[in-house]
């Protein structure tokens, strides 16, 4: 049943993250039809902060970074449950110390993805 319950709340989730994106999209599709509508002068700029389809270059770098962070600290803390565990339930030490480890290197790949990304932006903005 709890299996169950987790699943549900994961659906739940997406399908909450669709529906929010979709509603987005409509509202900015929305404000352009009416910005057309009223006869204003519509170029590219405009257009692009609109729909925000123009994004802040170093954005995606500072997110990486921020999603990093918050794995790399979520990783040392699944290993102290793990040592809490490990007083009730020896058996359970190993699994939790394995998820910790998993959770350390996405954080890692977060963080090298966001010296990547970085680079790249450097590299747009110079051209």
């Amino acid at each position: 049943m709890g299996a169950l319950g987790f699943w549900l709340f994961i659906a739940a989730i997406v399908l909450g993250g669709i529906w929010d994106s979709a509603r987005k999209r409509e509202t900015q599709q929305e404000t352009l039809r009416r910005v057309i509508e009223s006869g204003a002068s519509v170029d590219q700029a405009t257009v692009e902060r609109i729909l925000g389809s123009h994004s802040d270059p170093q954005s995606n770098a500072r997110d990486l970074k921020v999603a990093a962070t918050i794995v790399l600290y979520i990783a040392p803390g699944l290993a102290i449950l793990g040592l809490c565990i490990w007083f009730i339930n020896q058996q359970a030490l190993l699994p939790i110390i394995g998820a910790a480890t998993l959770m350390a290197f996405i954080g890692l790949g977060l963080r090298a993805a966001a010296r990547i990304a970085e680079g790249t932006d450097q590299q747009d903005s110079s051209n």
